[in-house]
């Protein structure tokens, strides 16, 4: 066996030696790219600084900010990639105003495509985005708004009451939110983007497949059997298929002349006119393209969400001021034993707790960065261009102060009529993107934010147990509190509201 091997001992040196020289143009390539830009100036081989991103992402992230306050931007260097923190507003906004081909992609997430699939609105860019746009634009109008938020207030109404119970059973054992609200804003997505269509089984099975996707999400692409993210791909594909099957009975129903009740309806109402008119399927119309696009809101729609209402919470228990000024102003607006659901016109009326909305999504914006990726060198300053390849990371939370009054104080009264700091910072409000990717459903995202804090804070009492750093930020993709909100809740009102879905 040594004689077998002996021949290599010779070529040891060189095995070394040509290690070391790759290594090295490595380290010189990263260094050529960073030019005099604020960042590490030695970075690990092929890792960079990916240990610290994957071990301390909150610590990674506060760091990469302190660098670029300088020049609005720094750099860094991870698992073979060079990145771009975006720090400044204005440079933010460049980033999202150069969405095209030659210029940047918005990528979502690292291995977003092959998870994903081909056809998903991130990628989408040009003509063809408008034309998307234009066609999902039925689903967020006032009328389909209000069928919305009848279902959202029925589901969250159905799970704080659960909550609840599960807290009773426990006395002095605080309750984590975080899977339990992740789970009612699933059950609320698919009751309002596809309602009826799916089945209580198919609902257990959507929700088992959307935790798979989720675990995949966070982890390493290895495209594998037996691997996260192989068993996230292809939920993802079973996901998209059932989707689309929900757009199928929606087309059958709508060419019927039923009237909508979910935003699949709303789309599918509009896509049978345009038939029935041209003669012929709209682009972007085919089942495995629909199903693809509402996958699209139920990823937006859910984690992001999630996100909010925790905060929300976390706030409401820190600020008792705010806490009371919101409970005044549902009790004066909507009582929750009237058995009647909040209209559109008394959510319109609730200003003090859209004000609360807002400031909790500016002050945790539930995606901190927006990554897209440079497919040519391009110009960001004067003195500095970005090479072709470069993960770029615009910051949402760095933006969101920068310029508000008082910026780090959480203070709902900025965006009340007589200060109007959404108007006078609104390039710095980037919670909901900016440009030609901008959420088309964030009056949706909004809405069910109000109706969540009006209906919890109305007909619970909560209590915070707080420990030590339990308010530290988390990455669980979106930002949560790191103990996941955990509370002791029990019942506030007489009696629960008799609503159902029926």
């Amino acid at each position: 066996m040594v004689a077998c091997f002996s021949f290599l001992f010779p070529l040891a040196p060189f095995f070394v030696t040509f290690l070391f020289l790759i290594l090295f143009l490595e380290q010189i390539s990263y260094l050529c790219k960073k030019r005099n830009v604020p960042g590490p100036n030695i970075v690990l081989p092929f890792l960079g600084n990916a240990i610290s991103l994957v071990t301390k992402p909150t610590r990674f992230w506060e760091v990469q900010a302190d660098l670029a306050t300088s020049l609005g931007f720094s750099v860094n260097y991870i698992i073979g990639c060079f990145i771009v923190f975006i720090r400044s507003t204005e440079l933010s906004h460049y980033i999202f105003a150069n969405v095209r081909p030659d210029a940047f992609l918005l990528v979502g997430h690292p291995f977003g495509k092959k998870l994903f699939g081909e056809h998903n609105m991130i990628y989408m860019f040009g003509q063809d985005h408008k034309d998307l746009r234009r066609q999902i634009a039925p689903n967020f109008t006032p009328r389909a708004l209000s069928t919305y938020t009848a279902l959202q207030q029925i589901i969250i109404l159905q799970h704080l009451k659960s909550w609840e119970r599960l807290s009773s059973e426990s006395p002095g054992k605080p309750i984590s939110l975080r899977l339990l609200a992740r789970d009612m804003n699933l059950e609320t997505s698919q009751t309002v983007f596809v309602g009826r269509y799916l089945s209580h089984e198919a609902r257990d099975k959507f929700r088992d497949d959307y935790n798979l996707f989720n675990t995949g999400l966070m982890k390493l692409p290895f495209d594998l059997p037996g691997f996260a993210f192989r068993n996230a791909r292809l939920a993802v594909e079973r996901l998209v298929e059932t989707l689309g099957d929900c757009a199928t009975q929606s087309k059958k129903r709508m060419s019927e002349g039923d009237e909508p009740s979910c935003l699949i309806d709303f789309w599918m109402q509009e896509t049978v006119r345009e038939i029935a008119e041209s003669k012929m399927a709209p682009p972007h119309s085919s089942n495995v393209e629909i199903g693809s696009y509402l996958f699209d809101f139920l990823f937006a729609a859910q984690d992001a969400s999630t996100s909010s209402l925790l905060w929300a919470v976390t706030l409401l228990d820190s600020h008792p001021d705010v806490l009371r000024r919101v409970r005044e102003e549902v009790s004066r607006i909507w009582s929750s034993e009237s058995d009647t659901l909040i209209s559109a016109e008394q959510l319109r009326e609730m200003k003090y707790t859209q004000a609360v909305a807002r400031e909790v999504i500016r002050y945790r914006p539930p995606a901190t960065l927006v990554p897209h990726i440079a497919m040519k060198d391009f110009p960001l300053t004067e003195s500095y261009t970005i090479p072709k390849g470069t993960i770029v990371f615009p910051s949402v939370y760095e933006s969101s102060f920068q310029g508000f009054t008082e910026a780090d104080r959480f203070e709902p009264e900025r965006f009340l009529e007589d200060r109007q700091e959404e108007v006078i910072f609104k390039r710095n409000y980037l919670a909901f993107g900016a440009g030609p990717h901008q959420c088309v459903g964030q009056r949706y995202a909004l809405n069910h934010l109000v109706l969540f804090i009006a209906m919890f804070v109305t007909v619970l009492d909560f209590k915070r147990h707080r420990t030590e750093g339990c308010d530290e930020i988390m990455y669980c993709p979106t930002i949560c509190p790191k103990d996941g909100c955990r509370v002791s809740l029990s019942r506030r009102c007489s009696r629960y509201p008799n609503l159902s879905l029926n």
